[in-house]
């Protein structure tokens, strides 16, 4: 499946690679000043023209020039200059070399939750503490407990959670009713549920052969993608938990060993892919099923005919209990930008009561606040659809805020793609040497 991103990976051991490498340049650049977790900052922010990055999918360029524009008009000597994110690797690596060159924009509306805290050890983040509502501004938007999720291990707040595209299960209800399967309300909640339907889809045994297979996550080594496979399901059956809590490995566990048996599953009887798929395979039905959030609508309206549901456990959960992996976007003020003032300003008013709605009914991604169901109500009533991902929203676990996320991701994927997907190691085994990689990374 190819997920329309707001940035594109080649692969993901070169881009950990030039970060690594990138950093240790900022650091030597920044000897002077100390290559230190507390970011820029002293004497008293200052306001004028500053320039932003937002993604660059179609949808959320139309939500930023909108959003630019109106500021502008209102703040004639605070100008804002508004520019895609430049192409790269991916925009973690973008980021980080800008950093390193110190030509970071003031802020940037595409962050990575796992990139945080290689930018912190950068020294290209502001700590948003330093501006006097900083915390409670974020807090208030948020919610306490989903803010803290956020919140860096130092307890300051280098990024804003800014919008959250919770992960669920889309099924091609064609191929469901041609399979013999219900198309409005599948059995899909437990791992023997998903493991029928995925027989009677493919074309293996006794199954009809509707689909080449019943779901295809990508098959890679890109450091984000057990955030769309392994990753929604450990949180789902571990009730919430995410990958690493106060320090130490948490799915070296019964929950963990149930999802990589279960992946492992499918991928031994040949109902998912073990090599990447030029295209979208779900867009192009080739596979039944999908791992995705609610930006994809869109992207499939008119193309498939989709419905959802949450991810599967393995004794089955009723939805309103289930979490799933929230696959958000953060912004952070960059320690470049000489106007903090007015960047801390924009930032507040891009993610106020009215322009968090139109980045809701411009890309149908979620804004990261306790008022989402109530506040636009009309909204979801007039979008049914995006519904059931608005009360997911409300249940959702993060990447782990640690150091040297991407390297843990990293490690964590090169391990399951060994042992899951290509069954050269026990899934058991895997688990517990992931636990020991994953502690020593973020030790680091």
């Amino acid at each position: 499946m190819a997920k329309t991103r707001p940035f594109t990976v080649a692969t993901a051991a070169r881009a950990t690679t030039a970060t690594a490498t990138i950093a240790a340049l900022a650091c030597t650049a920044l000897t002077l000043t100390g290559c230190s977790s507390s970011g820029g900052g002293g004497g008293k922010p200052t306001s004028g023209p500053i320039k932003i990055w937002y993604s660059n999918n179609a949808q959320e360029v139309a939500w930023g020039k909108a959003t630019v524009a109106s500021w502008d008009k209102a703040h004639p000597d605070q100008q804002v200059t508004g520019e895609e994110i430049p192409a790269g690797t991916s925009s973690e690596e973008v980021i980080t070399a800008a950093i390193a060159a110190g030509n970071a924009p003031c802020l940037v509306f595409n962050g990575s939750p796992s990139a945080i805290s290689g930018w912190v050890k950068q020294g290209g983040l502001v700590p948003l503490n330093d501006f006097a509502d900083g915390v409670s501004y974020i807090e208030g938007r948020s919610g306490t407990a989903v803010a803290a999720e956020y919140k860096s291990p130092d307890g300051k707040y280098y990024q804003l959670p800014w919008k959250s595209n919770p992960v669920m299960i889309f099924y091609n209800k064609d191929m469901f009713k041609a399979a013999g399967l219900d198309p409005d309300h599948p059995a899909l909640a437990t791992y023997a549920d998903f493991e029928a339907a995925a027989k009677q889809l493919v074309g293996s045994g006794s199954g009809s052969g509707v689909a080449q297979y019943a779901i295809a996550p990508a098959p890679t080594n890109e450091f984000y993608q057990n955030w769309f496979d392994y990753y929604p399901l450990y949180i789902a059956e571990s009730g919430g938990q995410p990958l690493v809590a106060s320090g130490k490995a948490t799915f070296d566990d019964a929950a963990g060993q149930a999802v990589a048996a279960f992946w492992a599953g499918v991928y031994a009887k040949n109902q998912a892919p073990k090599e990447k798929y030029n295209g979208d395979a779900f867009a192009d039905k080739k596979s039944a099923m999908a791992i995705v959030g609610p930006w994809a609508i869109a992207s499939y309206q008119g193309k498939v005919n989709w419905g959802a549901v949450p991810v599967p456990t393995s004794a089955g959960m009723p939805a309103d209990q289930i979490h799933t992996f929230a696959d958000s976007k953060t912004v952070s003020v960059f320690t470049a930008c000489k106007n903090r003032q007015t960047a801390w300003d924009f930032l507040k008013f891009a993610t106020d009561q009215d322009n968090d709605g139109a980045l809701l009914s411009t890309t149908g991604q979620m804004p990261l606040r306790t008022d989402l169901p109530s506040v636009y109500a009309s909204y979801f009533t007039a979008h049914p659809e995006y519904t059931l991902f608005a009360q997911q929203a409300g249940r959702t676990v993060e990447v782990p805020n640690v150091a040297n996320g991407v390297t843990m991701w990293q490690d964590f994927r090169n391990g399951y793609l060994k042992s899951v997907v290509f069954g050269q190691q026990s899934t058991s085994q895997w688990l517990h040497d992931a636990a020991g990689t994953v502690v020593s990374d973020i030790a680091k």
